[in-house]
């Protein structure tokens, strides 16, 4: 299994992000994501998950389901939370897990986990009860990694992964992005934080050159 883009070009808000860039991401390896503030990490995660459409460029996996576009091989996992605050925690992962479906891809062993044993595998089955938004940050940021677990897809799509959470979540989490690793999964993070995944890649971003018209001039 592969993912596969190439010369990548996106554009937000009238301005040039980045253009003409490719990489390719073989099963059991992590694209660490890196770059300056606002330089387009978080645009390309959104852009690989089908958020941002493409100025140009193709997005594709080798490997994976014909019928299924990239991004519904993915999960993504970014600064919004997406939590009911008025429905019980255990109601927000199962309406999740009813509204996506696992994908299937060569190589790839991931399997859905029940919504119960999610929580306790972020040390939150003991909130399943409790509206979501009696949460703490930390815990409201695990129900939302929980998502991941509940219907198995092969490419997690990660924004600063590790945000509000303390060391012991923390260890937590790269156990669980490991183990995806492991079991042919690939990721794709953008992260201030340097995490420890047992095979990783670097993608470093850079700001695009800017459009000239005819005379040089740079264009509006």
């Amino acid at each position: 299994m592969k993912l596969i883009a190439e010369n990548l070009t996106i554009d937000r808000g009238g301005r040039r992000v980045f253009q003409d860039l490719s990489f390719t991401l073989e099963s059991g390896t992590a694209l660490v994501v890196t770059g300056a503030n606002g330089i387009g990490k978080s645009s390309l995660l959104r852009t690989l998950a089908g958020l941002v459409p493409l100025a140009g460029g193709t997005l594709r996996i080798e490997g994976g389901e014909d019928d299924r576009p990239a991004e519904e091989h993915a999960h993504y996992f970014g600064h919004q939370n997406a939590v009911k605050a008025a429905l019980s925690v255990l109601e927000n992962l199962d309406f999740w897990k009813s509204f996506t479906s696992p994908v299937q891809a060569v190589g790839f062993q991931g399997t859905s986990v029940p919504p119960e044993q999610a929580l306790k595998l972020l040390t939150i089955g003991h909130t399943a009860r409790l509206p979501a938004g009696y949460l703490s940050a930390g815990q409201t940021r695990r129900l939302a990694l929980a998502r991941l677990l509940v219907t198995a897809r092969p490419v997690w799509l990660m924004d600063e992964p590790t945000s509000a959470l303390d060391k012991a979540s923390e260890a937590g989490l790269l156990k669980l992005m490991n183990q995806h690793l492991d079991d042919g999964g690939m990721i794709v993070t953008a992260t201030h934080t340097e995490l420890a995944l047992s095979r990783t890649r670097e993608l470093h971003l850079q700001a695009a050159e800017p459009a000239l018209d005819s005379a040089g001039e740079i264009l509006a």
